[in-house]
């Protein structure tokens, strides 16, 4: 159905839907769009020829959950047309965590795991492995899709949208966006455990950066949302970050996620011992000087901080100025002392990866 709010009697018909939801719902929504309005399209579909066949308005609040949407991307393209830059988008999802909670056999110890492991393959995995996709799809039509927080947050950004807020009710996540531009995959999003991150090599070349996946797919586009959210923590990783995994925070506790990047050593793009390759936004904070200087070397598997034990955003800084000006003064040595120092203080927990 479509409800659409061309008359005050669907006017009257989209604030009961919405107070349906719950009281708690329907006041949350309020807060951002007015729902006795002509202008606020209040709809539950998955179906984005709904929304697209409807008058013009300048805010969408759909009811339908993220998960039972086919097309993701393609849905928030099409709401991404029908408005303005700073109109209002609200969606709804429902997080695998929540959902896993709210299951019975989430209460059974061991079978639980089982349980989610297969389910995890079924609907995360099978949906991206060429040939089983045709089968997922042809099952399940779409719907019941597992989705974490930090994939629905990232998907609707990279469609154009900047977030709002976003709050947990009733075991619903609602997403209040704002439309700011027209959709952009200038980040192309990776499933695979193994994937390249783009960061700036030698002599300012961009190479790929080799990792073992940590995050929830899509978690790129949220980088800037993250940290106004919560700023760095203590040791200059986004603090209170949802969009690292639960085995992600296992491999970056240890080390594991960086594991890869010797196959960047082979490829001759990084070194060993080295200054943090970074990506284009962080290396713009840097002085230029510093940046100028370290442009001379390749980037490294084990940067400066580990070693001399300086873990906060402006000591990454004073750590590589230090290192640099002791490998200008014995290139060979240094690398040798400052692997030494690394492999110590991380054998010895003195230093978290995250």
């Amino acid at each position: 159905m479509n409800y659409q709010n061309s008359t005050a009697h669907t006017q009257y018909q989209n604030i009961k839907i919405a107070q349906s939801r719950g009281c708690e719902e329907y006041t949350y929504i309020s807060k951002f769009v007015d729902l006795r309005s002509d202008n606020t399209l209040l709809i539950s579909t998955t179906n984005i020829s709904k929304i697209l066949n409807s008058p013009k308005v300048n805010a969408i609040v759909n009811l339908s959950r993220i998960n039972d949407i086919r097309y993701i991307n393609k849905f928030f393209d099409g709401v991404n047309a029908k408005l303005k830059n700073g109109d209002i988008f609200i969606a709804c999802v429902e997080t695998f965590t929540v959902r896993r909670q709210k299951m019975f056999i989430n209460k059974v110890p061991v079978i639980r795991n089982i349980y989610f492991a297969l389910e995890f393959i079924f609907l995360r995995a099978c949906p991206k492995i060429k040939g089983l996709k045709k089968i997922y799809f042809a099952i399940t039509k779409g719907k019941g899709r597992l989705l974490s927080k930090a994939e629905a947050l990232g998907r609707i950004v990279c469609c154009g949208f900047e977030i709002v807020d976003h709050q947990n009710i009733n075991g619903l996540t609602y997403i209040v966006t704002k439309k700011i531009k027209e959709p952009s995959f200038d980040m192309k999003p990776s499933y695979s455990l193994l994937y390249k991150m783009p960061r700036i090599g030698k002599n300012g070349k961009v190479i790929g950066v080799y990792k073992f996946r940590t995050m929830h797919p899509y978690a790129e586009y949220l980088q800037d949302y993250i940290l106004k959210l919560n700023g760095y923590s203590e040791i200059g990783k986004p603090a209170h970050d949802f969009r690292i995994t639960s085995w992600g925070r296992f491999m970056r506790r240890y080390w594991l996620d960086e594991l890869p990047q010797l196959i960047n050593v082979i490829k001759g793009e990084m070194g060993l011992v080295g200054v943090r390759p970074l990506s284009t936004r962080f290396l713009a904070e840097y002085p230029q000087d510093l940046k100028e200087k370290r442009l001379k070397y390749k980037p490294g598997c084990v940067p400066p901080y580990v070693a001399l034990l300086k873990q906060e955003v402006k000591q990454y800084i004073e750590s590589e100025k230090i290192y640099l000006e002791d490998k200008e003064k014995h290139p060979f040595s240094t690398d040798i002392n400052y692997l030494f120092k690394a492999f110590s203080n991380i054998i010895t927990n003195k230093i978290k990866s995250a």
